[in-house]
């Protein structure tokens, strides 16, 4: 696992009393506006959509938000226009770093993320010189505490599913993007409900940090996740054990 999903996972854990659930429902909201923009107000016949409003219902957001947003981005009511970018660049030690955006200004959001970069130590970097290095899946993840990882991988085997791997207390379900929607329905249709269903990014190989280095890359993506235009942070860092485990201690 990589160092960024185990922070996913740690600050998941941590639960709704810290998360900060307005700019939650702002990136939310955006996502269901393009996705209904892109494919049509319909959840059942608009896949992505269909995961834009689990991840609304998940975070416990209002009805009335979520068909609001649907509507705007099938145009049945006004609102702004919101633009999809992806921006490549390279973290402290070389880390490279995939950022998924939806914004309604684009100089302001990238003039932001190219500051956070620099003080960072990193920068921005030319369309195509990262994305080689992931590769598109989707994923599922599983309360091992609650479904064991030899129920959770037979299941999934059964249902299509790539792969499987326990971590940190969860079991992670990886499919082709193609197919998510199908395992996630036969896991769910054989009693195994997901914490989390959604389209990821998988480097193919990582930056193993040291305890410094672990705490500047963090800190970069805890950063830039926070800011409200930037949907999705994928890195390519992998935090041993026992560096993560120091961290989480200091």
């Amino acid at each position: 696992m990589s160092g960024h999903s185990k922070w996913s996972t740690i600050k998941r854990k941590k639960g709704a009393a810290d998360a900060k659930r307005g700019k939650l429902f702002t990136k939310i909201t955006k996502e269901i506006t393009v996705a209904a923009r892109m494919g049509g107000g319909d959840v059942n016949g608009n896949p992505r959509l269909r995961l834009a409003v689990l991840a609304a219902r998940s975070a416990a957001m209002p009805s009335e938000n979520i068909t609001r947003a649907i509507k705007r981005g099938t145009g049945e009511i006004a609102g702004g226009q919101i633009d999809e970018l992806t921006y490549e660049a390279y973290g402290p030690g070389g880390v490279a770093f995939i950022m998924e955006v939806a914004t309604d200004n684009q100089n302001r959001t990238i003039s932001e993320v190219r500051f956070m970069l620099d003080r960072a130590g990193g920068n921005l970097a030319k369309v195509g010189s990262v994305a080689f290095l992931f590769s598109r899946r989707g994923m599922l993840r599983f309360d091992e505490a609650k479904y064991p990882e030899d129920k959770v991988l037979e299941v999934a085997l059964e249902a299509g599913a790539e792969d499987v791997a326990a971590d940190d207390g969860e079991v992670a379900v990886y499919t082709s993007p193609a197919d998510l929607h199908a395992v996630k329905d036969a896991m769910e249709a054989a009693g195994l409900e997901p914490l989390v269903a959604e389209l990821t990014m998988i480097p193919s190989t990582t930056v193993v940090c040291d305890a410094e280095l672990a705490r500047k890359t963090l800190d970069l993506v805890e950063k830039l996740e926070d800011h409200e235009d930037v949907q999705h942070v994928f890195a390519n860092f992998e935090i041993p054990d026992d560096v993560m485990a120091a961290i989480q201690s200091s």
